[in-house]
């Protein structure tokens, strides 16, 4: 499979896992802000490994999303059509949504 339609199917798969999880993280927001004591709750349910490496997939599905779907707009202003370019940006938008991802996911572990 080529890469640009790799990431392309990759740009569907984490606007379906966001948009399915949305609810639990609106939630999951709101009662943090209902007291300090909810808050507290909230933030030692965060403290555990196995909710941090959850919260950075799903941090990781945003940002490839949002630098796929730059990447989507652009494509769909005539830009970057050409095979050389398509594969180049797809190189940019899987390293950059990487990148981004470990460097807030290190900041926030």
């Amino acid at each position: 499979m080529p890469l640009p339609a790799f990431v392309s199917i990759l740009h569907r798969a984490s606007g379906a896992i966001l948009f399915l999880t949305l609810p639990l993280l609106l939630y999951l927001l709101g009662s943090s802000l209902e007291s300090p004591q909810s808050f507290g709750v909230f933030k030692s349910w965060v403290s555990n490994p196995l909710v941090k490496i959850v919260l950075i997939g799903l941090l990781w599905a945003y940002l490839h999303h949002f630098c796929a779907g730059i990447r989507h707009l652009a494509m769909d202003m005539h830009k970057g059509l050409e095979l050389q370019t398509a594969r180049a940006t797809s190189y940019a938008v899987l390293g950059v949504s990487l990148l981004l991802t470990a460097a807030i996911g290190v900041k926030l572990w």
